[in-house]
């Protein structure tokens, strides 16, 4: 099949089209190369996957409709799209939410409206967040819970961008599956996130911030998991639309995460504590059952294992020792 990746130099999408890759399937890798985080990283990740063969990329931003359009006209043979390009990040978005708006709510429908023209599509599987579960205080977060108390914009795009789904399967009958990632974390992660701040912080010996409660806790999922999800859904089109959460259905304090790092990089975390901001929730947990129903997914990798060899690729890949 010929899978159209976006955001192909991303963390998720690096590891996705590696997968597809690695199976067979022609990729068309999509990524406007921001500089939300450091492009070198994005570059880093894509200089891996162009001498492979099969794959092709096209540097384009999503919310560009002409370009969108022309991309879809010379490459008609698409039969697959995993769309996980957007604008992240929960706290950004309180500094920048019209980028959110453009990247993954306007991109979004740009990206279907020239989706629902290709004659041999048949799977859109795209990427939701646990955010949209937002102030939700039952544990743990299905899919069937109302999601309706975003706690950031962030959440509010992606659940637009879920709403956008179900409207294009119903009008023009675009499969399509949502999967709401539970804290995606691994080798040639994103810097933004907390588990990267915290390696880096505790390898440099600077201050590490951690929010105040003890009831700070996240469903690590490793990448690998995460992208094994993505695989096993895409062959399975639904009549029209649904959403699946994907995530490790094992929650950990954010403490035993720091505890983690600081054993596998032999140092230990300067933490300054600090006021959990509003847009931060206290506590995510997914349940996987749905996901496990439909294909046997389960997750696979502990987050020891997964900690041990995320720090192994952040020692090669910043030379610590």
């Amino acid at each position: 099949m010929t899978v159209l990746v976006t955001g192909a130099a991303g963390f998720v999408g690096y590891h996705v089209a590696e997968s597809l890759l690695a199976a067979g399937h022609d990729v068309l890798g999509v990524d406007n190369l921001n500089d939300y985080y450091d492009p070198a990283l994005k570059e880093a990740r894509l200089a891996r996957l162009v001498p492979r063969a099969g794959f092709t990329f096209r540097r384009l931003d999503l919310s560009d409709t002409a370009g969108v359009a022309t991309l879809f006209e010379a490459r008609r043979e698409i039969s697959h799209i995993v769309h996980l390009a957007a604008q992240a990040g929960v706290r950004h978005s309180l500094l920048d939410p019209c980028a959110y708006v453009t990247a993954n709510v306007m991109a979004h429908v740009v990206l279907l409206e020239a989706a629902r023209t290709l004659p041999h599509l048949k799977h859109v599987v795209y990427a939701s967040s646990s955010s949209v579960y937002g102030l939700n205080a039952a544990l743990p977060f299905r899919e069937s819970d109302a999601v309706d108390q975003p706690s950031s914009l962030y959440a509010v795009t992606k659940r637009t961008g879920e709403l956008t789904a179900h409207a294009y399967a119903h009008l023009y009958g675009v499969p399509q599956t949502g999967l709401r990632f539970f804290t995606a974390y691994g080798p040639w992660g994103r810097p933004d996130m907390a588990y990267y701040h915290f390696a880096r912080a505790i390898a440099t010996g600077e201050p590490l911030t951690l929010y105040e409660g003890d009831g700070l806790v996240r469903d690590f999922t490793y990448v690998d998991d995460i992208v094994r999800g993505i695989v096993d859904v895409l062959d399975l089109p639904p009549p029209q639309a649904r959403i699946l959460n994907l995530g490790s259905d094992n929650p950990a304090p954010v403490r035993r995460l720091i505890a983690l790092l600081e054993s596998e990089l032999g140092r230990v975390a300067r933490i300054q504590e600090k006021p959990r901001p509003r847009a931060d929730v206290e506590a995510t947990w997914s349940d996987v059952s749905a996901i496990e129903a439909l294909t046997g997914w389960k997750p696979q990798v502990s987050l020891e294992e997964g900690v041990a060899r995320f720090v192994a690729w952040f020692r090669a890949y910043h030379g610590v020792g």
